[in-house]
């Protein structure tokens, strides 16, 4: 299949606004609540977006919905947008994810848990395709998604969804029995939901998933360079891992809520309160 030529996807309901964009493939690039924008799309590795990784070797065997690492801050993308909408509230995608890294490209260090040090994709995709219905309601953002795998693997971490921020949301807090409470910036990852604020707590969001399985929650800071302020970013990510992977598709839900901190957790407490997880298709 070729892929999809477009500029532009945007939806709306007129006080938020979800945006994805050519140059990262059918991630989303922006989104704008009251006309601040929550997401920080300075490369190809941001974003809101999904990423995978298999039988350990981390970024060494990384497809990322968005783009790879060469892709930099170029206008196009090692992913493939197969399939791309925007109607009304609903914006629908389906990109075959590019790997994170080029093939035969060295690593700097040990590649996740293993010894090797160098990218394990023998090419740019693998046929890792991701497709998301994405719908507006309110100030939430609903997601559904299914990923599908080509090939069997003894491993896998699902990165379901991920939300790189702009650096001023430095406020850390999670949804626990239905209240907000504090937690560090980590970085590391626990079983409540993350919601990243303004100080003020005036500007917000966070997300729940649910899926085949247990998802943990995240939290990272990658701060302090002067040098390059685009580079500044915290995020927060929604992570699925499985043992013995069959090829075949996975599906997951995901609210993405938006606004004030305490819109944020009462979206996602009313989301937890009424989650089921859905099976693996077959």
């Amino acid at each position: 299949m070729s892929p999809l030529l477009l500029l532009l996807l945007s939806i709306t309901n007129g006080e938020l606004t979800v945006t994805s964009e050519t140059p990262f493939a059918g991630a989303v690039s922006s989104v704008k609540w009251h006309g601040k924008e929550f997401i920080n799309n300075h490369d190809h590795g941001r974003e809101l977006q999904t990423a995978l990784s298999f039988d350990g070797f981390g970024e060494c065997y990384n497809p990322t919905e968005a783009g790879s690492a060469p892709d930099g801050r170029k206008s196009t993308s090692s992913s493939v947008l197969l399939e791309g909408s925007a109607e009304g509230n609903v914006l629908h995608t389906k990109t075959d994810m590019a790997f994170w890294m080029a093939p035969g490209q060295p690593y700097p260090r040990d590649c996740g848990h293993s010894r090797v040090r160098v990218a394990q994709n023998q090419g740019l995709t693998g046929g890792y395709i991701v497709e998301k219905t994405v719908t507006l309601q309110g100030t939430n953002i609903k997601i559904a998604m299914n990923v599908h795998v080509p090939k069997a693997h003894d491993g896998a971490v699902f990165e379901v969804l991920t939300g790189y921020m702009p650096p001023e949301f430095t406020s850390f807090l999670v949804v626990k029995d239905s209240a907000l409470e504090g937690i560090s910036d980590g970085p590391g990852e626990q079983q409540y939901p993350v919601i990243l604020s303004t100080p003020g707590r005036d500007y917000a969001m966070g997300a729940v998933c649910s899926g085949p399985g247990k998802v943990t929650y995240g939290r990272f800071k990658f701060l302090g360079n002067p040098n390059a302020p685009g580079w500044n970013t915290v995020k927060w990510n929604a992570v699925y891992r499985q043992a013995h992977v069959e090829p075949g598709d996975y599906k997951f839900e995901c609210t993405v809520a938006v606004g004030t901190a305490e819109a944020a957790r009462m979206a996602l407490a009313t989301r937890m309160d009424s989650s089921s997880s859905p099976n693996k298709a077959r």
